[in-house]
């Protein structure tokens, strides 16, 4: 899968149908050469028009700025020419910022390593491989070293960098990115996913242009506001045509994402941790490491990179023992009581949820401290007995009795200033000495960044999780960090603290997933504030979003299944009104778009119709037969709302196309529209398919090129889902 030229100092990382090829170049300059369709030829050197102008250093060293800045760079540096974005920058002992990093050695290994403390994409040894780079700057002390990976089958090239100080003195990290690389061309459009609180990962799709267009993060976690992930695609590419590059960041924190067009008409891409507001001392001998970038490329559309994005993290991302199974059929009690709930009231949900078949009671926020309101008691983890007299274990026995298991929420990063903890140890929040701290949603974040507040608040969370029969645990992070400091670290470590806490996050996380293997976690950030990479290697599921409407859902799932698996998307079928957006949509509807994703319910069972009650049974029996299909199947996008908002479409099929099933959702009718035909795709034309509306038999081929017809629904927002099943004519 790697191999290295030695005669031309090529390297050529291969796999599945994709080549990455990086070269050695003049000047001991590590170059990148391609990334796209496989290239069998051994030699592909020619593609950096070494023999054109500019002249390299050797044969015009007087001109080698012009080299410097036309160099497509595989890691560039700031102040030595390079005038395009650059991915890496120190302060050194003197207070100069040039880095001029030179190739020194390299090493091909088998597997894939570990990145101390952070999550990453891992495989087998005989299913990966893996290329070090090793750069220096002899100037400055400073070695980097740039890690690749490539896994077996996959379309895919995974970057990260290694940083150690080798010098004497003390170096200032200021910017570090992931990784970079220069496309060939500059005719592509930029995928990009914005949103906000209940509306995330809303696709926008707009033309590269001359000049830098970037996407970030500055709120200690990888938001709601922008995705750490995009995409680069050819002009006319879609679902099933055309060149498509994503981009996406293993990481939970600040983050930088950027495609820039430069004077030659070529197209950078830079990604890593935000360099805004961060820096990194470096003493003598000490190693920085960056989380990784995971580049996957498609030559035949979009919807088949989003397929090796959802493989990759399925098979090599969520570590979670529950990734390939299906999950429990919930009820969350938050849309159902808020705060205002006692033992019984809990128990009659439990009650009534039994005997509709649900598997499982969470319950959400307002079980701990003296918390009424979200104004108080947050750090405060221990039973408000008030409300569960008799006591949290009595509880969990008495669900249990009923046959289902039970669920809690923490939201263990933050801290209330009206709480126990805070009065004990207000120091423990984030915060700049001597300046007012800025409250959102009355509370404040812990520092995570130190060892002492992570073991405090797991060991509380510890006591409650081994106090009853605890089987699952959604793990809540409702505001953005503000005044970001430390009472803790020094002066010249203040700027660390962004990543500091990001890292103590994932301590904490690692430290529950080994303690805990037997406990499902649920991550959620005001909803999907940070549904990204990082967090699905401790979780197998993230709450995606706050706005549980059906019709809102569909942009926002349609946006999250661009990167994630389908599997991983928290999904609930809700109440209406709608509690984010008021609208009223068919019960119907709510489960067939719930179903694509995790499955539960959020309201109260006790106050809604017989007629919903009795489809509760049955949305349940439908997803136990098709979750299989959803939670190890492909997905195809069939429409798209951001285009054509009158309905969506969408096709899971079973990995060896012997099954399927299509949701077909209208989202606004029209007077006079006769039916409406969706072309299938992914299936084998040469089969033929049965379908459990009309028992209809038609070839692959037919379904795919023809089309299934879905008759004008009445009214808007109803759906339809249709089971095709492999038959033999």
């Amino acid at each position: 899968m790697i191999k290295y030229n030695e005669k031309n100092r090529l390297f050529k990382l291969s796999t599945a149908d994709m080549t990455y090829a990086i070269k050695i170049a003049p000047g001991n300059y590590v170059a990148h050469v391609y990334f796209g369709k496989e290239i069998p030829d051994e030699d592909l050197t020619w593609l950096l028009r070494l023999d054109e102008n500019p002249f390299t250093p050797e044969t015009n060293a007087r001109d080698k700025a012009v080299y410097m800045d036309t160099l497509p760079f595989e890691y560039p540096c700031l102040g030595t020419g390079d005038f395009r974005e650059h991915a890496f920058s120190v302060l050194d002992k003197d207070g100069m910022s040039t880095v001029d990093l030179r190739y020194k050695s390299h090493i091909i290994y088998n597997g894939k390593p570990k990145l101390k403390g952070l999550p990453a994409t891992f495989a087998d040894e005989n299913k990966a491989q893996t290329l070090e780079i090793t750069c220096v700057d002899e100037y400055c002390g400073i070695e980097v070293v740039l890690i690749y990976s490539v896994i077996e089958n996959y379309s895919s090239v995974i970057r990260s960098v290694r940083i150690k100080n080798n010098s004497t003195n003390p170096v200032n990290i200021t910017r570090a990115m992931s990784m970079a690389l220069q496309l060939d061309s500059d005719k592509y459009d930029m995928h990009t996913f914005y949103g906000s609180w209940a509306r995330e990962r809303h696709l926008e799709r707009s033309k590269l242009h001359h000049g830098k267009q970037s996407i970030d993060s500055l709120r200690g976690e990888s938001s709601h506001q922008h995705n750490p992930f995009f995409m680069l695609v050819s002009h006319t590419a879609d679902e099933k045509q055309g060149e498509a590059y994503g981009f996406s960041l293993v990481y939970s924190g600040n983050f930088f994402a950027q495609a820039e067009v430069t004077q030659h008409s070529k197209t950078g891409v830079t990604m890593g941790i935000n360099y805004v507001d961060f820096n990194w001392l470096l003493e003598e001998g000490e190693e920085f490491q960056t989380p990784e970038v995971v580049m996957v490329y498609s030559s035949s559309g979009i919807g088949n990179m989003s397929r090796t994005y959802h493989d990759l993290y399925r098979n090599h991302l969520i570590r979670s023992k529950f990734k390939n199974t299906r999950r429990p059929v919930l009820i969350n009690n938050w849309e159902a009581t808020y705060f205002d709930f006692n033992y019984e009231k809990l128990l009659n949900i439990a009650r009534d949820a039994s005997e509709l078949g649900i598997e499982m009671l969470v319950m959400d926020d307002g079980w701990f401290g003296h918390r009424d309101s979200d104004n108080s008691s947050l750090g405060d983890w221990f039973v408000y007995e008030k409300k569960l007299s008799p006591g949290l274990p009595q509880l969990v026995s008495e669900v249990n009795k009923l046959g289902l298991k039970f669920g809690i929420w923490f939201e263990p990063e933050m801290i209330s200033p009206d709480s126990e903890l805070y009065k004990k140890h207000p120091e423990w929040a984030i915060q700049v000495k001597g300046r007012p701290l800025t409250l959102c949603r009355e509370q404040y974040v812990l520092d995570y960044s130190q060892k002492e507040v992570r073991d405090y608040i797991y060991e509380m969370l510890r006591k409650i999780l081994t106090s009853a029969n605890i089987e699952y645990v959604k793990w809540d992070m409702n505001r953005q960090l503000t005044e970001a400091g430390s009472c803790f670290l020094r002066a010249d470590r203040q700027r660390e603290i962004w990543h500091r806490y990001v890292l103590g996050v994932y301590e904490m996380m690692e430290r529950f997933t080994t303690d805990f293997p037997d406990i499902l976690l649920e991550n959620c950030s005001g909803g999907g504030a940070r549904f990204d990479p990082g967090m699905l290697y401790y979780s197998p599921q993230i709450w995606c979003s706050d706005d549980t409407d059906a019709i809102e859902r569909l942009k926002i799932q349609y946006g999250t299944s661009m990167c994630y698996p389908p599997s991983a998307i928290g999904a609930h079928v809700s109440d209406c009104p709608n509690h984010s957006c008021g609208r009223i949509t068919p019960f119907e509807t709510r489960g067939h778009v719930a179903m694509s994703g995790t499955f539960g319910y959020e309201l109260d069972t006790t106050r809604i119709s017989e007629n919903d009650r009795q489809m509760i049974k049955e949305q349940i029996k439908q997803y136990k037969k098709y979750c299989h299909l959803i939670i190890n199947g492909d997905q195809y996008r069939l429409g798209n709302v951001f285009s054509d908002i009158s309905y969506d479409a969408w096709l899971f099929i079973s990995k060896d196309k012997t099954q399927a099933l299509l949701t077909y959702v209208q989202v606004l009718a029209k007077a006079n529209e006769r039916s409406k035909r969706i072309k299938l795709d992914g299936l084998n034309p040469d089969w033929y398919y049965k379908n459990d509306v009309n028992d209809l038999v038609l070839s692959g081929s037919a379904l795919m090129n023809g089309g299934f017809n879905f008759e004008n629904l009445w009214g808007d927002f109803k759906s339809k889902q249709v089971y095709f099943t492999r038959v033999e004519k």
